[in-house]
């Protein structure tokens, strides 16, 4: 338990850290804002343009929920502060197990809302479709891949999102050949597109009778679910789609009828899958928007880079292109290789703490923005 002197130095930190949060939001230009947005949304032909209305109503509700905060956290914080005027008085070991649970959680909450802050792309905010493909390594590859899935499945649960399986193509002994994930919540996507690239395992291999060591690598490609208000065109003729028979379960029509469908965009050779509605038009309609996200993402990217280097999909995953390794043998380490940052508690990561990793990506990326660099 933290003393009470521990404890005025984080009031003191806290008080500065929110008094810059104060700044960042300008709570009185935020609530001139809000009253703007109500009084449109009182007019009758408000909801005249829907995809309009529900965007202004989002943009609404977001301001209101930035100042409920910052007044939850100024009241966190003036509770804490007359806690101390009171220990100041008289020990009391339950008061200061309250102060120190006051200062722990409000800092927690300060440092994840100053790295949403970094989350500023056109995406950010959104949901993500992650999809993992088993690379260089053979079966112990196909394993690895299953493992990732496992991993980023806890990550997003352990923040509350929601995550569906779309997709999974299983492996020809074990784990899995590819599988996708869409994972709904607000900056999924912000915090998800730093583990695209090629992830690295080094173990003693599973399915080696002479239990020698074994690399294998797995890609990870991740792109935004984008609201239905975001348009790109995309010319028919730029546009190749073929049908299949889905496999697996999803109804009776499922291994009778073509009802798996595969878009690919002609000019860049993009292409995505869709498997899992019932209908033929359903899955097309699906992958034609995910394909939208690529080409959005690309378009984004391409301002830094050249397609065949943006692309997850184009990037090998084998030796010389891995952005993280995960050693569980001769020794227990993961680390990440644009960072540095790196840890021995691996079973902890393989359960889903990847927060350090992402972390310290996005500041990383933020003071290259910040310094001109990127």
């Amino acid at each position: 338990m933290l003393e009470v002197q521990d404890i005025k130095r984080e009031v003191e930190t806290l008080s500065h850290r929110l008094g810059k949060t104060q700044d960042y939001l300008d709570i009185p230009a935020l609530s001139a804002k809000i009253q703007d947005l109500e009084q449109l949304a009182a007019q009758p032909n408000f909801w005249d343009n829907q995809t309009a209305a529900q965007t202004t109503l989002q943009e609404l509700n977001d301001l209101k929920s930035h100042i409920q905060q910052y007044h939850q956290w100024k009241t966190s914080l003036e509770d804490t502060k007359a806690i101390l005027e009171l220990l100041e008085l008289e020990s009391d070991p339950g008061l200061l197990q309250e102060a120190e649970t006051n200062v722990t959680q409000l800092s927690r909450e300060l440092d994840r809302w100053e790295l949403e802050q970094m989350l500023s792309g056109p995406y950010d905010a959104e949901g993500a479709v992650l999809t993992i493909n088993a690379g260089a390594g053979g079966t112990d590859a196909q394993d690895w891949a299953e493992m990732l899935l496992r991993m980023y499945t806890r990550w997003a649960e352990d923040r509350g999102y929601q995550v569906h399986l779309s997709e999974i193509s299983a492996g020809d002994e074990a784990g899995l050949k590819s599988a996708t994930l869409e994972i709904t919540g607000r900056y999924a996507y912000g915090y998800l597109k730093s583990e695209k690239g090629t992830h690295r395992l080094v173990r003693i291999s599973p399915f080696n009778a002479n239990g020698k060591r074994q690399t294998s690598f797995a890609g990870v490609e991740v792109m935004p679910i984008l609201a239905q208000s975001v348009e790109l065109e995309i010319p028919d003729k730029d546009l190749k789609i073929d049908t299949f028979r889905s496999g697996g379960k999803g109804g009776q029509n499922v291994n009778k009828v073509e009802t798996g469908v595969r878009v690919e965009h002609v000019p860049t050779g993009i292409a995505v899958r869709c498997t899992e509605e019932r209908s033929q038009q359903q899955n097309k309609e699906k992958a034609l928007a995910r394909l939208k996200a690529k080409l959005l993402i690309i378009a984004q990217e391409q301002r830094a880079q050249e397609i065949a280097q943006i692309r997850g999909d184009m990037v090998e995953a084998a030796w010389g292109n891995q952005i993280r390794n995960y050693v569980f043998h001769p020794y227990q380490m993961v680390k990440d290789l644009r960072t540095e940052v790196e840890t021995s508690a691996i079973t902890d990561v393989m359960n889903g703490e990847l927060d350090p990793f992402i972390q310290a990506y996005l500041r990383q990326e933020n003071q290259l923005v910040e310094s001109g660099a990127v």
